[in-house]
This record gives C-alpha cells, sequence and structure tokens, in this order.
C-alpha cells in the first residue's frame, strides 16, 4: 500500500509541476513532455534541428543541451536575442538565424569552429561581432537585410569564405578586410549607399558573380576589367555615364542581361552617355568591339 501511494503522490507532484511550470506555450507546444533529442532528425550526413515559424521569442533552454546539432534552424520567428550558450554547440555547421528580430550577435559566436554557412538576414543588426572572425570554416555568410555599416576589420581571418551577401544594409563603400577575401566567387553588396568602387576590387580574382546593383556608383574602376572571372556583374540602377575601356577582357560575360537571374552584364537603368546607349542596344559583341576600338585609337 505504502509504494501505491507514494508513486500515486508522485504522478500528482509531476503533474503539479507540469501545470505550474512557466514554460512559454510554443516551448510547452515543441516538448509535449517529450526528450528534447526526439526533436533532432538525423540524416546521411547531420544532426538536424528545425525551429521554423515557431513564434518563438527566445530560444528555449533545451537547445544548448543538445551539442550533437550539427544543423539548426531558427529562421522566422521572433528572435530578440541569442544566448550566449550558442558556443555549446560546437558541432555546428549550419546556422540559420535569418528573418527574427536580432540586434546583435553574442560574440560567443566565435566558439562555433566547424560553422561553415550561418544566414543572419533580414534581422535588425548594426555591426557584428569581430569574433565571426574565428570561425574560419565559414565558406557561406549572409548578412543581407540589416543596417550595418561596417565589418571589423579582423574579417580578413575568413579565408574560407567563398559567398558573401551583404545587400540591404548601410555601407557607403565597400569594406576594405573584403578584398583580402581571395576566395570569394559570389560578392552581393547592391541596395546599399555606394559611391564607387575601389580599385582593390581586382584582388578578388575568383569573383564570378558580382552585384551592385541599385547604389550610387558614377563609375567602374579599371581594375575591375582584370577580374576575367566575372560571369555575372550587375551595376543596374545606379549613377554610371562611362564605361571602362578594357571592360572587353570580361570574355565570360555571356550577354547584355536583362533578367536578374541571367548571367551576363546588367547595365540598365544608368544614365550612360551617348552613344552608349545604342551600342548596348546592339548586344555584348558590339558594345565590346566598340569599346575596342576607342582604346585602340586613344
Amino acid at each position: 500500500m505504502g509504494t501505491k501511494h507514494s508513486k500515486n503522490e508522485g504522478r500528482r507532484s509531476m503533474l503539479f509541476l507540469r501545470k505550474s511550470s512557466k514554460l512559454p506555450a510554443w516551448e510547452d507546444a515543441l516538448l509535449s513532455g517529450k526528450d528534447p533529442k526526439s526533436l533532432l532528425k538525423r540524416g546521411l550526413h547531420y544532426i538536424s534541428l528545425s525551429l521554423i515559424m515557431k513564434g518563438m521569442t527566445s530560444a528555449p533552454d533545451f537547445l544548448w543541451g543538445l551539442p550533437e546539432v550539427q544543423k539548426l534552424n531558427l529562421s522566422r520567428n521572433q528572435l530578440v536575442a541569442i544566448s550566449p550558450s550558442l558556443g555549446k554547440l560546437d558541432r555546428l555547421v549550419v546556422l540559420n538565424l535569418g528573418g527574427n528580430r536580432l540586434k546583435c550577435l553574442p560574440k560567443e559566436i566565435g566558439l562555433l569552429r566547424n560553422l561553415k554557412v550561418l544566414f543572419v538576414n533580414m534581422n535588425c543588426l548594426t555591426e557584428v561581432p569581430a569574433e565571426l572572425s574565428l570561425c574560419r570554416k565559414l565558406e557561406v555568410l549572409s548578412l543581407s537585410h540589416n543596417c550595418i555599416s561596417q565589418l571589423p576589420s579582423s574579417f580578413t581571418d575568413l579565408t574560407s569564405l567563398k559567398k558573401l551577401n551583404l545587400s540591404n544594409n548601410r555601407f557607403v563603400q565597400i569594406p576594405l578586410c573584403i578584398f583580402a577575401l581571395r576566395s570569394l566567387d559570389f560578392l552581393h553588396l547592391g541596395s546599399n549607399r555606394l559611391e564607387n568602387i575601389a580599385e582593390s576590387v581586382q584582388y578578388l580574382v575568383n569573383l564570378q558573380i558580382f552585384i551592385v546593383e541599385n547604389n550610387n556608383i558614377r563609375t567602374l574602376p579599371r581594375s575591375l576589367c582584370f577580374i576575367t572571372a566575372l560571369e555575372l556583374l550587375n551595376v543596374d540602377y545606379n549613377s554610371i555615364q562611362t564605361l571602362p575601356d578594357d571592360l572587353y577582357l570580361l570574355r565570360r560575360l555571356p550577354r547584355i542581361a536583362w533578367n536578374p537571374m541571367d548571367k551576363g552584364l546588367h547595365i540598365s537603368h544608368n544614365p550612360l552617355s551617348r552613344p552608349l546607349p545604342e551600342i548596348v542596344e546592339g548586344g555584348l559583341d558590339a558594345l565590346f568591339n566598340y569599346l575596342k576600338e576607342k582604346k585602340e585609337h586613344n
């Protein structure tokens, strides 16, 4: 009898604790009394956890007790901050924090030494912690749609970075540290406040896609013409009047492009001086021939 009585008491105690716990509704719904590890998905290559669109205002505490997670998706919630405990998830390879209300990232993000892909797009960031530069394996970084105007100089250490999206921010010039990222093959700086492109852009020798549409750029530097790996150059919606004579060196640009997704030279919606508008209408070969002849006559 005593044993049975104590078991009933135990059940009642657990029920009371469950009812009196102050777990947020979304966290209680996530767990529903289950072991947090049951939320993990074990794929062929990664152990992942997706908590997308859960209405969360903060990450659940149980998350920091899952060090085995390698892919974590917390996108499209209402997160205003990320706990320093993020640093405990040091096996993370992919982290998606996009579409939240984050104003900053914890410096402990630098402890994620295995991180290769990081999305923090569509947040409220005004700066990026220098510690992010400790994530030396990082290959893909999206910081688009924030309020960032500069990057820490330590970004030069991100030598594995291949794809960088800084579009829809507040950059007035391309941060100097970017020109040290020689592995970059994709760079998006569209919809900022850029007024020029520094000659140092030539050091991005592996760049294949370069997007600077919708800025205040007036001229293109001659050094841009030496990035012969370029397959897509988008300078739509700027204030460009003339083009560098050496532009014809960009032989991997296949065409004058009009569809945003197409490879080629995107040059529309610029106040090009005559006779450039008419020549552009004739296609890329016509433009390149014109520029080449112009250079030879000079």
